[in-house]
């Protein structure tokens, strides 16, 4: 195993407020892990953090066996797949999905005058499959259902064959069918021997996929619980990060919680 991530005394401050407070935590190329938390604990920005997006205000963030500050992040960048509902807004509402994943070769949100080869075109194609779009490469993106949205990002986020994947809430918003579908697809390439390190942010557990191996838990910008995911995600944790009592069972690999009866 090879770390892809490791955070060592990580604070991020903004407006004299911690937002991340002495976080330590690695992440190694074959862990899967989900980060939760109240709403305010710092989930976002540790994965902003993660996406070489910003720096620490003080500690060592190391990604791919490069440091924050001593390397050119539009460099690292590349190599990191990153799918959120800010990077959605980005991308032209008329641009076409093909278009949407296959400019991710060239870390561009929208066609412009870059050229793109008949590998790039093939790879994005085979994306676009596995991730059971190919009957929509010709719509427009901002056609789409809010489901449909979420898969061309997380497919546009491993069109490089990233070395690190980072996921913010990417079941959001999704109806039951939507999020199921997403969650589906997400178990089986979280799986993969071949898939990369995996961090994704998520409100709920519910929504954490099969094939994750590890939680981390946030509170005040400060790990709680971290570890495997069956240790982490209990009743006892969980109740103590949210601060409300909760029962939790799991079944093939995915999570409930509710408040205690």
């Amino acid at each position: 195993m090879a770390s892809v991530l490791q955070l060592t005394d990580v604070s991020v401050v903004r407006d004299g407020k911690s937002i991340l407070d002495h976080l330590t935590w690695t992440v190694d190329d074959s862990e899967r892990w989900v980060i939760l938390g109240p709403n305010g604990a710092g989930k976002t920005t540790l994965l902003q953090v993660a996406a070489a997006l910003i720096h620490p205000s003080s500690g060592s963030a190391q990604i791919l066996d490069d440091t924050l500050g001593r390397v050119d992040v539009f460099e690292l960048r590349p190599r990191i797949g990153f799918a959120s509902t800010a990077m959605a807004k980005r991308i032209p509402a008329n641009e076409t999905v093909l278009n949407v994943v296959m400019t991710a070769a060239w870390s561009v949100t929208g066609r412009w005058n870059e050229t793109y080869e008949d590998i790039d075109i093939r790879r994005a194609q085979r994306v676009l499959a596995e991730w059971k779009l190919d009957g929509l490469a010709e719509r427009r993106f901002g056609q789409l259902s809010d489901g449909e949205q979420k898969r061309v990002q997380i497919a546009r986020a491993v069109m490089t064959d990233p070395e690190l994947l980072l996921l913010d809430e990417p079941a959001a918003s999704l109806d039951l069918g939507a999020r199921e579908e997403l969650l589906h697809l997400l178990g089986g390439y979280a799986s993969a021997d071949e898939a990369p390190g995996i961090v994704m942010v998520t409100h709920h557990v519910e929504e954490i996929p099969a094939g994750f191996t590890h939680a981390l838990l946030l509170v005040d910008g400060g790990i709680y619980a971290s570890g495997p995911i069956a240790e982490v995600l209990t009743a006892e944790t969980l109740t103590g990060a949210f601060g409300l009592p909760l029962e939790v069972t799991s079944s093939n690999g995915r999570f409930t919680a509710r408040a205690a009866q």
